[in-house]
């Protein structure tokens, strides 16, 4: 039988779980907030931690509301909607930092405000649902079982309507992507107004006078086109043969787009470049960069390196294992995601030869 202890909530954890302790071991809580005290189920138990369900709140926190969503609790997409929106950002940015000290083992990081969005709800332009028999909406949390949605709080109103429409047309099982607009069915952020204060971040951080920017996990060219005047080439890289056919899509003379081996390309590019006068941007996947990418980037240090990530603990690994060529000056959040755990970074790298 799960047996209940009580907890005095301390911190919250990446993934966004309430953190107590417990005959010494740390317990895992979602839907908690520091200094809440509560009392919770064990469900999972480790040597060194255990996970548990929220049974009653004892003491409730002053930053505690009421989550607008329905279906808040059992989706698995959102993990913040009963917190404050400024609480939200608090330990985001406290998560990102906290990352950099243990995984990165950066003492002090140079960590800068977190960038907030301007829409805590209705912000995503695409959402992706899924349809099993006869139910259309997203998985349980902790559950591959589906919960039958019918409008989704966080996400754009042309994409809810998209929703109602889905739903009206009683579709066939399957995932389906729903969009505000239409356009290339390739990977862009799915917050346009914090995607867009990220894009005037990295143009603020580019010096003057650079004749080079290799834009590595480039997509469809979201911050390489954005940037063309800064830079008297450009060059893109990406895995994605559509992204790339997008990118090239009304490119000019000096824009030049690559799908396939993004280390071998990276190097050749670089082995040629003048670093001082080189900009190198990397936004890859959660699971950070590859092994051969951060050879390439310890093999030939430019002058910046503008590293986007949507992992922190992935971004923390890559930054320590970049080493001493490279000098760390910025980490700044942007909550490209709001009511979820999800956390957007870029971090300001530069040749340890040019400090």
């Amino acid at each position: 039988m799960a047996r209940e202890v009580e907890l005095v909530i301390d911190d919250i954890a990446f993934g966004g779980k309430g953190v107590g302790r417990a005959e010494g071991k740390a317990v895992f809580v979602p839907f908690t907030i520091d200094g809440e005290r509560v009392a919770a189920r064990i469900v999972r138990e480790k040597k060194s931690f255990a996970e548990a369900e929220l049974v009653r709140l004892e003491k409730s926190s002053p930053e505690r509301v009421a989550p607008p969503c329905p279906y808040f609790g059992r989706c698995g997409g959102c993990s913040y909607q009963h917190m404050g929106y400024e609480h939200q950002l608090h330990w985001k940015s406290r998560q990102v930092a906290q990352a950099l000290q243990r995984i990165g083992k950066f003492r002090e990081p140079p960590l800068q405000p977190i960038v907030p969005s301007p829409l805590e709800y209705g912000y995503r332009n695409r959402i992706t649902v899924h349809v099993e028999d006869g139910v259309v909406g997203f998985f349980r949390r902790d559950l591959h079982r589906l919960i039958d949605i019918e409008q989704c709080p966080i996400s754009a109103p042309e994409v809810n309507a998209e929703l109602t429409s889905l739903r009206a047309r009683r579709p066939r099982d399957g995932h389906y992507t729903l969009r505000a607009r239409s356009g290339p069915r390739v990977f862009s952020q799915n917050n346009d107004a914090v995607a867009e204060k990220l894009a005037e971040a990295i143009a603020g951080l580019v010096p003057a006078g650079q004749t080079l920017l290799m834009d590595a996990y480039c997509g469809a060219g979201f911050f390489a086109k954005r940037l063309l005047g800064k830079f008297a080439r450009t060059v893109g890289l990406d895995w994605d043969i559509h992204a790339i056919a997008a990118a090239e899509a009304g490119a000019g003379p000096n824009e030049k787009y690559f799908a396939g081996d993004l280390a071998g390309r990276l190097a050749a590019e670089l082995s040629q470049a003048d670093p001082a006068l080189t900009t190198v941007i990397v936004d890859p996947p959660a699971t950070g960069l590859q092994e051969e990418v951060r050879e390439v980037l310890r093999a030939y240090p430019v002058g910046t390196l503008l590293y986007v990530s949507c992992n922190p603990p992935t971004l923390a690994r890559d930054l320590a294992e970049l080493g001493a060529r490279w000098t760390l000056r910025s980490v700044q959040p942007f909550d490209m995601f709001p009511q979820t755990a999800e956390i957007e970074a870029l971090a300001h790298l530069t040749s340890a030869a040019s400090s």
